[in-house]
């Protein structure tokens, strides 16, 4: 059965986010992942999963002012320096959280530079992290998002993501396969998924059109989820989607598939 991690970012969010743990974990998940930890100390996000005996299954590396619309720095060729602090800063939190796999977001390309030196300080990037999180026995993932969503992203499909894999040259990193993503971007979801699968380290799902939860749209999850099971996937499903009408309210999908731990 699928394990679902619950995404407290785009979950839960009628409350606060130090509330939405003890919500998850209320209505069966048993992991959590979100955009961003920093905003908050870790020993108070740590207290909160002690709590409700939830895992941290993800979080993302700082991701630049997300607020002024940054979507990750790791392929602007100006920050390297920022960048290397932020993987030292992600390593405390995921220590402090007991959380073993980071994602990376590449970034918006920038005006002014062509995209073959953005994607050479992504591998640069990629290549530090990798190696410093292994130090750390932490994870690296990096994950392609569709232009629809983040208009302008640098990393948009899963060929892309295989070359700078290969060009990174470094085992401590793998895919962040978001189905929605791919669907937009590529489809074929599960011969993708089943084509890379010793080359993905995560799992998002949300459905299509709307980005809401599965069985709004065209993406069949139930065959996704039986799918993953039958290819031997036992990472987390992160429920990175938009409830339609409020997240309790809209949870009806996975009540076939709880006897996932």
């Amino acid at each position: 059965m699928p394990k679902f991690a619950a995404n407290l970012s785009m979950l839960y969010t009628e409350h606060s986010f130090i509330d939405r743990f003890a919500a998850a974990a209320a209505d069966g998940f048993k992991a959590v992942e979100y955009v961003s930890p920093y905003e908050h100390a870790p020993e108070a996000i740590a207290a909160e999963l002690a709590r409700h005996e939830l895992k941290q299954a993800l979080f993302n590396l700082p991701a630049g002012d997300w607020a002024a619309g940054e979507r990750g720095i790791a392929c602007l060729p100006d920050r390297t320096a920022e960048f290397e602090a932020s993987v030292d800063r992600a390593i405390a939190y995921a220590n402090a959280l007991g959380c073993r796999k980071v994602n990376c977001l590449a970034g918006i390309a920038p005006a002014g530079f062509d995209l073959s030196s953005l994607e050479d300080t992504l591998v640069g990037n990629l290549r530090y992290a990798a190696e410093r999180l292994a130090e750390a026995g932490i994870a690296l993932v990096f994950e392609p998002i569709n232009t629809r969503d983040i208009p302008g992203y640098l990393l948009t499909t899963t060929d892309q993501a295989e070359r700078i894999m290969d060009r990174v040259g470094h085992t401590n990193l793998r895919i962040q396969y978001d189905f929605y993503h791919m669907q937009i971007m590529q489809g074929d979801l599960v011969a993708g998924f089943e084509r890379l699968q010793d080359k993905i380290g995560h799992v998002q799902i949300a459905d299509n059109p709307g980005r809401h939860e599965p069985g709004t749209g065209e993406i069949n999850h139930d065959f996704i989820f039986k799918c993953l099971d039958a290819l031997g996937y036992e990472g987390w499903v992160g429920c990175e989607y938009r409830p339609a009408a409020g997240t309790r309210e809209g949870l009806g999908w996975m009540k076939a598939y709880q006897g996932g731990e």
